[in-house]
């Protein structure tokens, strides 16, 4: 793979929807500064977002009521409705339908987090304990299948059968991309391409959709729904890399999770993969161990290892270009604000600490 990172700069292409320039991506930008600024310009939205939540969420039972509101009222960034709502603004409607089908993203990720932590046997979260491990792993899978359910019921609410054919084939994927994890655990053959594969159908299938919402609510043309869409699915692989990325060279207490969890539960992400193709033989089996026997006795050794061999940097590198990919699908996009937060969050990846 190429070196994106030299000296310290992280060397993202910054093209501009009208001019062929760009600028370097320093270590002093920040991904929080991205986010705020794309979030300040859909504050609206985002608040009729929490009402729907916080109404949809509603249960005649009270543990159903309890574990939804735990899980999801935990800190997290909501993206994926954000970036259906940013995509919204970019192409300029207000069905207000969106604020619905923004819950909708939030809810069935959020069912996909609560059966996620239950197989990974998962204990922390975004900085504090997980459902399963406050409440039950039987209780979670539960609700979560509520959740999942009350978000169909949305999607009925929505009353557009292509809507709900995109909704309902997403779940599908992501269920699927689950099921490919599972089968891959604890596997130190698996390849980059099984890894995107993987990634592709959990985590950016739900950033794919999200944008193509958008443009379908907006009745775009397929050229700018297509456009939509690989926005979303480059922002999501990207997204799930550089997540990846941190669980060896990030901040555990920035992170909300433990430092090596991926490696505990035998999952072989990409900065692992590039290592693998760096180290020496020994190295190479030690960590082939880890990965297959579920041995992390070595763990600080193989973090080194990873965090020294170039591993790391390959990885970043193959976010890099997945953000590219993002930032060239908004050339079909019109000029405004909102695209340009839409820029900004693709730009905001290579400098996320959590």
């Amino acid at each position: 793979m190429l070196r994106a990172i030299a000296s310290g700069v992280l060397h993202l292409c910054f093209y501009n929807q009208r001019s062929a320039f760009y600028r370097p991506l320093t270590l002093s930008d920040t991904s929080t500064d991205h986010t705020a600024a794309a979030l300040g310009l859909i504050a609206q939205d985002m608040a009729a977002l929490d009402r729907v939540i916080a109404e949809r969420l509603s249960s005649d039972v009270p543990l159903v009521s309890q574990i939804a509101q735990y899980i999801i009222t935990s800190g997290g960034k909501r993206l994926r409705p954000a970036l259906l709502l940013l995509v919204s603004g970019a192409l300029g409607h207000q069905d207000p339908r969106r604020h619905l089908l923004a819950a909708v993203v939030e809810f069935i990720h959020t069912a996909t987090l609560l059966h996620d932590d239950v197989v990974d046997e998962s204990t922390m979260r975004r900085g504090r304990a997980t459902a399963n491990e406050s409440f039950g792993n039987a209780a979670s899978v539960l609700v979560g299948d509520f959740v999942y359910s009350r978000a169909f019921q949305m999607m009925v609410d929505v009353g557009d059968m292509r809507i709900m054919s995109t909704l309902a084939d997403t779940t599908n994927v992501i269920a699927e991309g689950e099921v490919l994890q599972l089968m891959n655990m604890h596997d130190a053959s698996l390849s980059e391409a099984d890894y995107l594969r993987v990634i592709r159908s959990k985590t950016a299938q739900l950033f794919e959709a999200s944008a193509r919402l958008a443009a379908m609510l907006n009745r775009s043309s397929a050229a700018l729904e297509t456009a939509c869409a690989t926005y979303g699915q480059a922002l999501g692989t990207a997204f799930q890399i550089i997540d990846d990325v941190l669980d060896y060279a990030g901040n555990a207490k920035d992170l909300g999770k433990n430092l090596g969890d991926d490696l505990r539960e035998g999952k072989l992400t990409l900065p692992v993969i590039c290592t693998l193709q760096r180290v020496n033989p020994d190295e190479a089996a030690l960590i082939t161990k880890a990965i297959e026997d579920g041995d992390v006795s070595e763990l600080p050794r193989i973090v080194a290892m990873i965090q020294n061999s170039g591993g790391l940097q390959d990885a970043r590198e193959a976010a890099h270009q997945e953000a590219l990919r993002a930032i060239a699908a908004l050339e079909a996009f019109p000029a405004n604000a909102h695209t340009d937060a839409l820029r900004g969050l693709a730009q905001s990846l290579l400098t996320r600490r959590n």
